[in-house]
């Protein structure tokens, strides 16, 4: 898709921060800035290096500072805040418009002179290149005139102030070096320091300043009545590639996306896009592994599970798909696959109770779609020793119970997605008999039911427990007298509390109810979770709900699953009121008709992606990740089922 935003959108200093925009290399290194190309967080970067992919990653060169001088004036096209009193760079008065499509452009207008920006990073590399188109018609000769901001910091950390030195051709300093090349003149200057504001993390207490090396100048003279380019690319090693084959094969690699996943409706082009982000090289397994979401996280069991089938099966991408699965099943161990991959060679942490068995469904959906019989055969002891391992008991008090039921979690282990612990308090205790648990483990029972058929051994074990916990499921979660789930089985006054996890006992491929339960279950859901933009986690009339996302850590995270809006439930919604309709031409027409303001969503915040998170009561504007996995792929997973749904629909009207 194709975003356009003019002046009516960056017409103020706060209205250029409510946009930014994101470029990854599968490595887990990125560039991201505000609308107005400047940094407003301490994670925002013109290059953040994926030292070891994809979590250990260091903020060499965060923004630029250009200024343009003609006709004897001199004034900054670029925008930043300061610490200190410093008084705000204003560029973006200057600036007429920010479009995204296969990267940003921004346009810049001062004194008859345009000013073209882009943006292109390297696929496998980390390298960043800022390119410059200057049309003169001031009358005058011009100077644009670009001065790089380094770091050189762990991301998310503030910069030790120790000023970077060249070194065989690089801006170094201690273990971390710039390259920089450019067609333009580039004068090395002693180092100046600024002190770099993020609004955007100091209201939620994050590092909220840092200091930032200016060590060169590079420009590009244009005389009067002509034009000029220059073009600069940084990188963390040498690299030969210029800014303009960056650019093209950014935009290659799109197209290649967009037709790899075949989907036509624009939006769902565009997620095909987005989650191409998500996904990298992961060096300590030397496999594929998905990124949970820019900018603050990495790569974890629970959310790659979740994020798989959309975001590499639904975009048409089986491969590495397999690598993902691969890892995850060659790193199984006690039944549970890890949660966390530590970079620094500790052992993995086992600390999710979904993970495992979203495992045993990520490999059912890929055997499905591709029909790979092979894999399923080799895939087949792990998942039974998955099983085994979950019904004799393992690690964070998982165990099947006497009735079938999973158990999980004691003390303060959190071990579902509503995970969170705050200074030794649970905001959403919830252990016992998670619901969305036991209905991904009789999804996961009935997966193993069926390939065995695949594998040559006997299913009917597991055929027979299926029917033991679909029993216990309906006799201890329904509420006939509420007409939904109870949310866990615990003896405690959080069971009924209505929230969103019941959704997957109806989505998932193999569930437990019956047509008119799951109706109801949909129906329940819609009246008091559903929003246009996700799924609140808990009923607004719950004395606990919680309206905003926001504030310091521990108020964001007493919110969290308190009522906090999440995008990714609501494509396990939209999957399931197709269910309950029958797949349907007219359900897909209203999931089509509630999925219109997709486009807005798209619009703001990081520009073509999906949120972690919005406020519970009015959601609207993102919060959290700018960008994350989840959120992405299940939403593709619902346009995949809404163009397959109606493409029956033609060929049965043929």
């Amino acid at each position: 898709m194709r975003f356009v935003f003019g002046k009516q959108d960056i017409q103020t200093l706060a209205q250029t921060r409510d946009r930014c925009w994101l470029l990854t290399n599968g490595l887990g290194g990125f560039a991201s800035l505000t609308a107005a190309f400047s940094a407003s967080r301490c994670d925002h970067s013109l290059l953040m290096a994926a030292v070891t992919a994809p979590t250990v990653r260091a903020n060499l060169v965060q923004r630029l500072r250009e200024e343009l001088e003609a006709g004897g004036g001199r004034t900054v096209l670029s925008t930043q805040e300061f610490a200190g009193g410093q008084a705000p760079e204003e560029g973006f008065r200057h600036l007429s418009s920010f479009v995204w499509e296969d990267g940003p452009v921004w346009c810049y207008h001062v004194w008859g002179v345009q000013v073209r920006r882009r943006c292109a990073m390297s696929y496998g590399a980390n390298s960043t290149a800022v390119l410059y188109d200057v049309e003169n018609r001031s009358g005058a000769p011009c100077t644009l005139r670009v001065r790089p901001s380094c770091l050189f910091a762990v991301k998310g950390e503030r910069a030790e102030k120790a000023a970077p030195v060249w070194r065989d051709g690089a801006l170094a300093a201690g273990e971390y070096s710039v390259y920089i090349r450019t067609n333009g003149t580039l004068t090395r200057i002693p180092a100046l320091w600024e002190e770099l504001s993020y609004p955007e993390d100091a209201k939620d207490g994050r590092t909220a300043s840092s200091p930032a090396a200016v060590c060169c100048e590079i420009t590009v003279f244009v005389p009067a009545g002509g034009t000029g380019t220059m073009e600069v690319v940084f990188s963390d090693r040498p690299s030969a590639v210029s800014g303009e084959e960056m650019l093209e094969e950014q935009r290659r690699r799109q197209r290649e996306l967009e037709v790899r996943a075949g989907l036509s409706d624009p939006a769902a082009r565009q997620l095909v896009r987005s989650a191409d982000a998500f996904v990298t090289r992961r060096d300590s397994t030397g496999g594929r592994t998905i990124v949970a979401g820019y900018p603050f996280f990495g790569d974890w069991g629970r959310d790659t599970m979740i994020a798989l089938p959309g975001c590499l099966l639904s975009a048409g991408r089986p491969e590495e798909a397999e690598s993902v699965l691969r890892t995850f099943l060659a790193y199984e161990k006690d039944g549970l696959v890890p949660n966390l991959f530590p970079e620094s060679g500790e052992e993995p942490r086992y600390n999710t109770v979904d993970a495992a068995l979203l495992l045993v469904n990520c490999v059912w959906l890929y055997v499905q779609k591709t029909g790979d019989a092979g894999f399923a055969r080799e895939a087949f002891p792990v998942l039974e020793r998955i099983i085994a391992a979950y019904r004799r008991g393992t690690r964070h008090a998982i165990r099947m119970e006497e009735d079938g039921l999973i158990s999980a979690g004691e003390g303060m282990d959190q071990v579902t997605w509503m995970d969170v612990c705050v200074d030794g308090v649970l905001p959403t205790p919830r252990h016992g008999k998670p619901v969305e648990v036991n209905a991904y483990w009789y999804n996961a029972l009935c997966i193993l039911r069926e390939l065995a058929l695949l594998a040559g051994a006997d299913g009917s074990p597991y055929a027979a427990l299926a029917e033991r916990v679909k029993a216990a499921f309906n006799q201890k979660f329904w509420m006939e007298d509420k007409g939904y789930l109870k949310d866990v089985l615990s003896g405690t006054a959080a069971d009924c509390q209505l929230r969103c996890n019941q959704i997957w006992a109806v989505s998932m491929p193999f569930a437990m109810l019956e047509p008119d339960r799951e109706r109801q279950v949909v129906d329940a859901v819609y009246r008091a979770l559903y929003t246009p933009c996700g799924l609140r986690t808990l009923a607004p009339d719950d004395p606990q709900f919680h309206p905003v996302y926001a504030g310091e850590r521990v108020e964001r995270d007493m919110a969290y699953h308190q009522g906090t809006v999440w995008p990714f439930p609501v494509g396990a919604y939209y999957l399931a009121y197709l269910k309950v309709h029958g797949n349907s031409p007219q359900a897909a027409r209203m999931v089509r008709e509630q999925l219109a303001p997709m486009e807005s969503a798209l619009r703001e915040g990081c520009v073509g992606f999906l949120p972690e998170v919005y406020d519970g009561l009015n959601p609207g504007a993102s919060k959290g990740c700018f960008a994350q996995a989840w959120s992405v792929g299940e939403l593709l997973r619902v346009y995949e089922k809404l163009e397959e749904i109606e493409r029956e629909a033609e060929c049965h009207a043929g």
